[in-house]
């Protein structure tokens, strides 16, 4: 019994350890592919398009919520110590360093991330990725490649707007429907946010980017060789649920270390 067990614990030790290896890998060949030539401009526009545009409505909705319930509870807790005036301030700083770029990851884990994943699943198993081997054509190049630089340059602008969108909805929140002075809101968020909080925002979101696409496409690609995702249909359906689980826990994992780091 005790011998099943550790022969279990070390399989899956080597299971963890040749996945980590092979999802390395599939980073540097997927970065390889931004210099390849001839790189594919067109497919590129198409998951911009997907990724950024696909997600925007999601990201409005989330950040006006975000935004609004940040300015009503900021202002009962700021009131009570006569703070009104420090509202702007508390909205703009949740928003900016850690609120918007986090909820922005998570949304396009959620919605583009799991379409990227199913569809590369979908053509590892129905054998499209191994067509592409036997014409010789780089799927790193032609799949892989286009869709990481996609979400490189949309999450960190559907971040932005996060940001801006959140702040409209706070303030609409803590001044048109509190009463908080808008002069003071504005004032207290222009002397508090510096371009160090900015620019730590702006890092979060890439990072975060980086991740979602890596681990989405990644599992996707490799399904095949996923201990325990099962065969056909139902090995992507596992694949999928688990690549924005790991992509999601990523997101907050990194949080946390790039905070401690930079902050």
């Amino acid at each position: 019994m005790q011998d099943n067990f550790i022969i279990r614990l070390g399989a899956t030790g080597l299971s963890v350890l040749q996945d980590l290896g092979r999802m390395g890998v599939f980073l540097l060949l997927a970065l390889r592919g931004f210099f390849r030539t001839p790189f594919r401009f067109g497919e590129l526009i198409k998951q911009m398009h997907f990724i950024g545009a696909g997600s925007f409505v999601v990201i409005f909705f989330t950040a006006a919520s975000t935004g609004m319930v940040l300015g009503l509870q900021g202002y009962y807790s700021l009131h009570k110590f006569g703070a009104d005036g420090m509202l702007g301030s508390a909205v703009a700083l949740t928003l900016i360093m850690e609120m918007g770029p986090v909820l922005t990851a998570l949304m396009v884990a959620g919605r583009a991330g799991s379409a990227i994943c199913a569809e590369l699943g979908i053509m590892r198993i129905s054998e499209q990725i191994d067509a592409l081997d036997c014409m010789a054509i780089d799927p790193f190049r032609y799949l892989i490649s286009p869709k990481f630089l996609a979400a490189l340059i949309t999450v960190p602008l559907l971040t932005v707007l996060f940001d801006v969108v959140g702040i409209a909805g706070g303030y609409i929140a803590g001044v048109k429907l509190m009463g908080v002075n808008s002069g003071s809101f504005f004032e207290g968020m222009r002397s508090s946010v510096t371009n160090h909080d900015i620019r730590l925002g702006v890092i979060k979101s890439f990072v975060f980017g980086l991740l979602v696409i890596w681990i989405c496409t990644g599992r996707g690609y490799y399904v095949h060789l996923i201990r325990g995702a099962g065969f056909g249909a139902e090995s992507v359906s596992r694949v999928t649920t688990q690549a924005v689980v790991l992509s999601s826990i990523s997101v907050l994992v990194f949080d946390y270390l790039l905070t401690a780091v930079l902050l």
